[in-house]
């Protein structure tokens, strides 16, 4: 059975589009494949949150995953910072990596211009976690944003320097994992772009009714067309695109023909919109509740997870111990 590996940072919380993006997939897919799900507490440290954040990010992240219907008896679901290996691993890989080529990373670049008063080296390095996160466990599919895809080439360059060097056939090389027809784009409610917590666009899954529909009212839009049939621009389409996520075929329709007649009134639409977030949204926030106020249930899992990561991570770490040349005397 295949391996696949995909993972959340702790800072984050899962909004729409990362449910109808690729967590609805993800619950599908662990029936399939052989899945581990991780929250990526250690990347987070490179912007420094303080301690007191830690357990309640970790926490939210984890419920969340647990609330769109992953199951943790079938699937892995862990902690980052409970699998030790993997950060030896990355230490191990960072042999392997070249200043130059982190330097010129997308995502270190992006950052330093963000945070230029705390360039630290876990920024720059932190491609070589990434990958030590998805060799631990030798996972061959990692489902990944544009974004992530130059780390992903660089996990797989790391990977086959490590088989080239040591004359070994040992790591898979990764490739992206592609959901086809099932990967759902969610745009933002900014006019542009893709919805993300970086961005401030989100309608996140803990999200109130009330938040979300002072978040949908204050979604950008025009004064409306002023031709039958005209081509909607960006933020009028990024509306419907939402729209024919959770709402009814006919719902869209409705609104489809309002807007090519010009008699559509943009108050409506997204009265509607938000009211049909909502319903999509309340079973997955009661679920959100319940694991949010079950600490006994969270321990079971995170215990569950660390047990079956770490016994996968142990047995990778001893055979690339072994192919470097670590042994015992």
């Amino acid at each position: 059975m295949e391996i696949v590996l995909s993972g959340i940072r702790s800072t984050g919380r899962l909004h729409l589009g990362n449910y109808y993006g690729a967590v609805r997939n993800f619950v599908k897919m662990q029936h399939d494949y052989q899945c581990y799900f991780f929250i990526a507490d250690y990347h987070s440290l490179t912007t420094h949150p303080k301690p007191d954040d830690w357990k309640a990010n970790v926490k939210q992240v984890l419920c969340e995953y647990l609330a769109c219907g992953i199951d943790p008896e079938i699937a892995t679901v862990y902690i980052q910072s409970d699998v030790p290996e993997t950060f030896e691993l990355y230490l191990i890989l960072n042999m392997l990596a070249y200043k130059g080529e982190l330097e010129r990373t997308t995502s270190f670049k992006d950052k330093v211009r963000q945070q230029p008063d705390n360039v630290n080296a876990g920024l720059l390095t932190y491609p070589v976690l990434m990958a030590a996160d998805i060799l631990i466990h030798k996972a061959n599919k990692v489902p990944v944003g544009k974004d992530q895809e130059q780390h992903l080439e660089m996990t797989r360059n790391f990977a086959s320097r490590f088989n080239n060097l040591y004359g070994v056939d040992y790591f898979p090389l990764p490739t992206a994992f592609n959901f086809g027809k099932n990967l759902i784009k969610i745009p933002g409610l900014d006019g542009s772009g893709k919805m993300g917590k970086s961005e401030g666009n989100g309608i996140y899954l803990s999200d109130d009714a009330k938040t979300v529909e002072k978040k949908v009212m204050r979604a950008v839009t025009d004064t409306g067309p002023t031709e039958k049939n005209q081509k909607m621009p960006e933020p009028i389409q990024n509306l419907f695109t939402i729209l024919e996520v959770v709402s009814s075929p006919d719902t869209v329709e409705h609104f489809r023909k309002q807007y090519a007649d010009c008699t559509i009134r943009y108050g409506e639409l997204k009265k509607q919109l938000a009211a049909d977030i909502n319903r999509a949204l309340e079973p997955i926030r009661e679920r959100i509740s319940y694991y949010m106020n079950n600490e006994e249930v969270i321990r079971k899992v995170v215990n569950l997870g660390r047990e079956k990561a770490r016994a996968s991570a142990a047995k990778t770490l001893r055979e690339v111990r072994e192919i470097i040349g670590i042994r015992p005397f």
